[in-house]
């Protein structure tokens, strides 16, 4: 028996428009990505905001931390429109945003969000006519605010007046948990604070992000239960390689299966050499892989064994999800529902049949001792078997024929 309850519907959060996409209310979670060239480079900033977007982000966010950078905004905002590149433009500021926003009106309207951090927006009596500003320009110019607190910049002042009332306590909290209840509290009064000051519930998303799994949990968890605004996730400083991925995906996958999250971003420090556009895949195969959502057809590939001593099922399976990735901007104007398909890339006869059977296409790569043939099923059937050195090239062939013969051409409607 599967019980009703074991995967909770998503938390009914308020919906924001970000430069014609939608995140909150019941649209799907959105996949967000950040440049790590210097703005001022328009040419770099602009083709990097290109490839994040081609990789599948729907929103990039862009450094705005000098005057140089934010001169070049509307500079890059005018080249991606050239390009017909749509994505929007989330401005990063901190300490110095509500100049930047006020000395460059043209930055301000090319951006389609601004992010402001409350821990970084001014110190002391500064702090709120600086955070004000920021607000009353986003009103003027009908932009939605993230406001994302990360622990590695909260807000001091309100850190030392919790701990404070928590000291005077008959029995004090533990001092971790009085810093996790500031990040909330933090976001929470920013928010109360900016829409006292004119900027509507449905221009304002949250974030808190924190570089340790549990207390992304404990804080988001706490938070969604305490406010309706849209939400923001991501592992701050998730670190490099699989140990990056590995995190963001342990903490990522609870609270999205809390139902928790209208955008998400993992923050991957790049591996040396490797393309920025890795944050983007690993977020979409997070989403893909809770179900949440379909970008590319799934690859099935066993592991390999003792019978798969052949790295050619290895190479194979390599192959065939890079071909799908790269067939995916074309096949995604041309055929309705590609992204869900199936594919199995089996290597030898114990679960090969079996899982290629149950995949849209699939294929059973021949283990050690095995008959050197590999069976192609489609939707359950045999449909051809294939030997000799052009498999990989063959099965592609058949992968391109079932998707045009499957999946119905500028429709919404999808073959199986």
């Amino acid at each position: 028996m599967i019980f009703p309850d074991v995967y909770n519907p998503r938390r009914n959060s308020v919906a924001v428009d970000i430069g014609g996409i939608t995140v909150g209310g019941d649209s799907v979670i959105a996949v967000q990505s950040m440049t790590n060239t210097d703005t001022a480079d328009v040419k770099a900033t602009t083709d990097q905001v290109m490839q994040l977007a081609h990789a599948g982000s729907e929103l990039v966010r862009i450094t705005v931390n000098d005057s140089d950078a934010a001169a070049s905004v509307a500079k890059i905002r005018d080249a991606l429109d050239r390009n017909n590149c749509s994505v929007p433009l989330i401005g990063d500021f901190h300490f110095n945003g509500h100049k930047l926003l006020s000395d460059h009106p043209e930055c301000a309207q090319a951006l389609a969000k601004y992010r402001i951090n409350p821990g970084n927006v001014g110190k002391g009596s500064k702090r709120d006519t600086q955070f004000a500003k920021m607000i009353e320009l986003a009103c003027r110019y009908d932009k939605p605010v993230r406001i994302g607190v990360n622990w590695g910049s909260l807000d001091q002042a309100l850190l030392a007046t919790l701990m404070d009332e928590n000291a005077q306590r008959t029995e004090p909290y533990d001092a971790h948990d009085v810093m996790l209840e500031t990040v909330i509290r933090s976001a929470l009064e920013s928010a109360a604070s900016a829409e006292a000051l004119g900027l509507p519930r449905n221009k304002i998303i949250l974030s808190c992000k924190m570089s340790v799994v549990q207390d992304l949990i404990t804080v988001y968890r706490s938070l969604a239960g305490r406010s309706d605004y849209a939400l923001h996730l991501g592992l701050t400083e998730a670190g490099i390689g699989s140990k990056g991925i590995v995190a963001s995906t342990a903490a990522l996958g609870i609270l999205l299966h809390d139902g928790i999250g209208d955008t998400i971003r993992i923050s991957l420090t790049p591996e040396p050499g490797s393309e920025r556009t890795r944050e983007v895949i690993v977020a979409q195969e997070i989403l893909q892989t809770m179900g949440l959502r379909s970008f590319v057809p799934h690859v099935t590939a066993c592991p390999g064994c003792g019978r798969t001593t052949s790295t050619f099922f290895q190479e194979l399976a390599s192959q065939v999800q890079d071909y799908l990735r790269k067939q995916m901007p074309e096949w995604r104007k041309h055929y309705a529902g590609v992204e869900h398909m199936n594919v199995a890339v089996m290597g030898c006869v114990v679960n090969g049949p079996g899982e290629s059977k149950h995949a849209n296409i699939g294929i059973s790569l021949p283990g050690t001792g095995e008959r050197p043939v590999a069976p192609v099923y489609e939707d359950g059937e045999k449909t051809v078997t294939l030997k000799g050195d052009n498999i990989a090239d063959e099965f592609e062939q058949l992968i391109n024929s079932y998707v045009e013969r499957t999946y119905r051409k500028h429709t919404g409607s999808t073959g199986k």
